[in-house]
């Protein structure tokens, strides 16, 4: 029988108990790994606790060969993050790889936004992140080995209306992955980004009460969750080596790589500037190039191919 791409690694997945996340999880199992599958079980508001759907993704790969324990903890507490990395490496001798999926959403238009929304989604999104990966670090560091994936947003990279606490979050990640990447290169550690588009249940909580927000739903549900794992489950194997810091974005059957934050065009004024200055050069210079106030769906205007 052939080796699988992750072949013998061990592999943390968060939130893997549901959606993407099982996804990425069981092919994980499938290529060979042997899979932490972590998740709270709690709602898509990050409510609650149920360990039967992670245990349900833990009997699958069991059932289908491959080697999984379940992990129940919230990666918004530190302590539990260093418990699921600890299991990792107790149960299967090592850890190779993290794959940050897990996520809540507290959406409000931002005049509305409540601090323990802000707080609750960032806690969860950024921080939570940052305690797993951390977790993990000190053993890449130590073996000189590993590989991160973080999920990121376009209600980040792009924009969207009522998810100020989440886009800060999601983009936050891509700079918390873009700094692993270059803090731990010399330790050949990667950290790259994902940003997925797929039916779940985080999407099935968006408001269909007007045909546009419909027909985003609809066009949603024809972009399966197993579509997103391939490229997460490579971006953790030896072959991956090359690929860190980038940020993709991964929908049916297309991979696209993201652009990031370079200058785009500039302006000098020999003697400095003055308000007056900037309103009557700099900003007729540049406005030709300023960005629209787009959303995802004003950006990506094709149906998934």
């Amino acid at each position: 029988m052939a080796e699988g791409f992750v072949q013998d690694k061990v592999i943390l997945v968060t939130g893997a108990g549901r959606g993407i996340g099982a996804e990425v999880a069981k092919l994980a199992a499938a290529e060979g790994a042997k899979v932490v599958v972590n998740d709270l079980g709690a709602s898509v508001e990050g409510e609650g606790a149920d360990a039967s759907p992670a245990q349900g993704v833990v009997d699958e790969i069991a059932a289908a060969g491959g080697e999984a324990v379940l992990d129940g903890g919230s990666i918004a507490e530190w302590d539990d993050a260093q418990a699921m990395v600890a299991q990792a490496v107790d149960t299967f001798g090592r850890i190779d790889g993290v794959i940050n999926v897990a996520g809540i959403l507290r959406d409000r238009i931002f005049h509305k936004m409540s601090p323990e929304e802000w707080y609750a989604v960032l806690g969860v999104h950024l921080t939570g992140y940052f305690h797993v990966a951390r977790a993990a670090a000190e053993h890449f560091r130590k073996q000189s080995s590993g590989s991160m994936v973080h999920f990121t947003s376009n209600s980040g990279l792009v924009g969207n209306v009522g998810q100020a606490n989440y886009a800060a979050a999601k983009m936050g990640v891509v700079g918390l992955s873009k700094s692993i990447a270059l803090d731990m290169e010399r330790y050949h550690v990667r950290s790259n980004i994902v940003s997925p588009s797929a039916f779940t249940r985080m999407i099935e909580t968006i408001p269909t009460n007007d045909p546009t927000k419909a027909s985003h739903v609809e066009r949603q549900k024809r972009m399966l969750p197993e579509k997103i794992a391939p490229m997460c489950v490579y971006l953790m194997s030896d072959a991956a080596e090359e690929v860190s810091g980038q940020v993709f974005y991964c929908r049916a059957n297309e991979i696209m790589l993201m652009s990031q934050s370079r200058p785009m065009r500039s302006v000098h004024r020999d003697g400095g500037w003055t308000c007056q200055t900037v309103h009557e050069h700099a900003i007729p210079a540049l406005k030709a190039n300023f960005y629209p106030l787009d959303r995802g769906r004003d950006v990506f205007t094709w149906d998934p191919i």
